[in-house]
């Protein structure tokens, strides 16, 4: 089968198709990707209207998808940053936001387990898996609580 790149004959819209059909993009990433095969932005914003008319572009799909894939390994603040970037609009994030955090403290629990799974021997050991925790996106709170309640 020949690459969607070597053949340019390849309508935009069936490029479009094409990537929505392997998983959901915000309007933003699709841009993107499009962009480089137009030199007519319109034509990329028409293409995405008439997608979200039709419902085959839906913001709401992407952070469902998103936050179902990373809540596992991730907390709020890591999955809420990756939506902005991906261009979704701060009220569908802050929507989501709930939901998550009512997950997050066992979220931060089987990352610890899964990582570390004992209690910090000292102090430097506990600075990093708090330092680890913290990159993965968890809340000091969360963070905290989850230490404390190893320790006992």
């Amino acid at each position: 089968m020949a690459s969607s790149k070597a053949n340019p004959e390849v309508s935009l819209r069936a490029r479009a198709l094409r990537m929505l059909a392997r998983r959901e993009y915000s309007r933003l990433e699709l841009k993107r990707k499009l962009a480089a095969f137009t030199k007519d932005p319109a034509e990329i914003f028409d293409l995405l209207d008439d997608f979200e008319r039709r419902g085959w572009l839906s913001e709401q799909r992407v952070v469902e998808q998103v936050t179902a894939s990373r809540r596992r390994r991730f907390g709020a603040r890591r999955i809420a940053h990756e939506l902005r970037e991906k261009g979704i609009g701060e009220d569908a994030i802050a929507a989501a936001l709930p939901a998550l955090k009512d997950s997050e403290l066992e979220a931060a629990r089987t990352v610890w387990r899964k990582k570390f799974g004992v209690v910090p021997a000292n102090a430097r050991d506990k600075a990093r898996q708090m330092r680890f925790l913290q990159g993965r996106g968890f809340s000091l709170d969360v963070i905290r609580h989850l230490l404390r309640d190893v320790e006992e």
